[in-house]
């Protein structure tokens, strides 16, 4: 999570134990301690994203089933990068009005009803709608975890950037691999993944209950509701120079999980579901354990070494679907793992919130298009090629801009910190204002 969300949460929990420990409102009340509490919120944090990619080895179960289209494919894995988004626009901020415990709470009561939805489902619009509530649930779950993660996180330990960062990737490349397997190898294949992941969201919505609440609540629920997007004037350089490098992952991610279990099976040559989870499970899986491997590198080492695994992943992609060589394909999908795990570690370090849903559901909804039209082969083909040299003209941006003049990072914090500390969805991070150059690898551990 960003420098400046640390420095709130530090300065909320200091305000809390100053108060004698506990919010108001919930003295008497037995709760987990702290360090339990936060490691409670990471296993909620891996089971959200763990539910949000356990549709995407049965989408061609259901597109065999239905007789839908790889346009519908995609689009249906859109409109939950569209809600999702939008939730965090609108929601973003809605624990620091109502409790972290109560929005978390009902965002995995909302998971569950995503299950319950595709439990149910017989067509393609009940696909829309679980996935729209999907995007709802993880939106309005994630910024409220994330949260709570920095509230609890133990003194001095910085576990909370770490696990906000590796948690949602590794629970991805669970979510994957798990639901291919039982989908594969288990009874009712689109009914017991449901029923599993419906009852674990039941329970962590109960379970969740039981940590200390951080947030005392204020008015102005109402007022939070409104969105706040902008690109300060000083930041806008870095922006024009970052955003691309987060684009990438989000856009490689966004293939994966919708037409990536198709494309392994025509590249592996096998209709078994597992290899599709399995090329997830590769994906996500490195890019978790690469950004905790990363996690203490500053921030411009950090984006020049993702860019060039992304390029490199993404040319041995390209050259394995060409000659449909499946050791490669795995190989390609390791490397552009780690690349997405460091180049989003990197990027979100530096924009702090950066909300547009063009990296997530408009690649790919053109993928779904171009496949219709081409053919999954020359899609994967185009889309590796286009996606290398987007991240290659990144990484020359990169590497040619120049330093701009140093700033006083602790100065900046502050004042930011002061003017904003309510919006933990919308802060400013102190690698924007003095540039990815300008921080120190000591600066940089000092202001996390």
């Amino acid at each position: 999570m960003q420098a400046k969300v640390q420095a709130m949460g530090r300065l909320e929990m200091t305000q809390t134990q100053a108060s004698g420990g506990t919010p108001r409102g919930h003295v008497g009340r037995a709760r987990l301690p702290r360090t339990a509490a936060f490691w409670l919120a990471a296993l909620v944090f891996f089971l959200v994203f763990a539910v949000s990619a356990a549709p995407a080895p049965l989408y061609g179960v259901y597109q065999t089933e239905w007789k839908f289209s790889a346009i519908t494919l995609t689009a249906v894995f859109a409109i939950y990068a569209l809600f999702l988004l939008v939730s965090l626009l609108f929601f973003g901020s809605l624990s620091d009005h109502l409790g972290r415990r109560r929005v978390i709470s009902v965002a995995l009561f909302g998971n569950a009803a995503v299950c319950a939805l595709f439990l149910t489902a017989h067509g393609v619009g009940q696909l829309f709608l679980a996935r729209a509530l999907q995007g709802v649930a993880v939106g309005v779950g994630t910024s409220a975890i994330g949260a709570a993660l920095i509230d609890l996180q133990p003194e001095g330990s910085g576990l909370a950037p770490v696990v906000s960062t590796a948690g949602p990737l590794w629970g991805l490349a669970a979510g994957g691999l798990g639901a291919s397997a039982l989908v594969q190898y288990g009874p009712s294949p689109t009914h017991l993944v449901w029923w599993l992941l419906l009852g674990a969201s039941f329970v962590g919505g109960l379970g969740i209950l039981t940590i200390p609440e951080t947030s005392v609540g204020r008015p102005g629920v109402l007022a939070s509701l409104r969105p706040s997007v902008g690109i300060p004037s000083q930041a806008r350089s870095t922006f024009a120079t970052t955003a691309p490098i987060l684009v990438a992952p989000w856009a490689l991610n966004g293939f994966y999980l919708s037409l990536g279990p198709s494309l392994a099976g025509e590249v592996l040559r096998s209709r078994n579901l597992l290899w599709g989870g399995l090329v997830i499970f590769i994906l996500a899986g490195f890019g978790g354990l690469a950004s905790v491997v990363f996690r203490a590198r500053p921030a411009r080492t950090t984006m020049i070494t993702g860019c060039i695994a992304l390029v490199a992943g993404a040319e041995i992609t390209f050259g394995a679907v060409a000659t449909t060589s499946a050791v490669a394909f795995l190989i390609g999908t390791g490397v552009a793992g780690i690349g997405v795990g460091i180049a989003f570690l990197g990027s979100f370090r530096v924009l702090s919130a950066l909300a547009s849903p063009g990296p997530f559901s408009v690649p790919v909804v053109i993928a779904g298009v171009a496949t219709s039209h081409f053919g999954l082969h020359r899609t994967a083909l185009v889309y590796s090629a286009v996606l290398a040299t987007l991240v290659g003209l990144a990484l020359l941006s990169l590497l040619l801009r120049g330093r701009a003049p140093k700033r006083n990072v602790h100065t900046d914090l502050a004042r930011d910190t002061a003017g904003a500390a309510h919006r933990y969805r919308r802060p400013t991070n102190p690698d924007v204002i003095c540039g990815v150059d300008q921080l120190t690898r000591q600066e940089e551990r000092r202001v996390r």
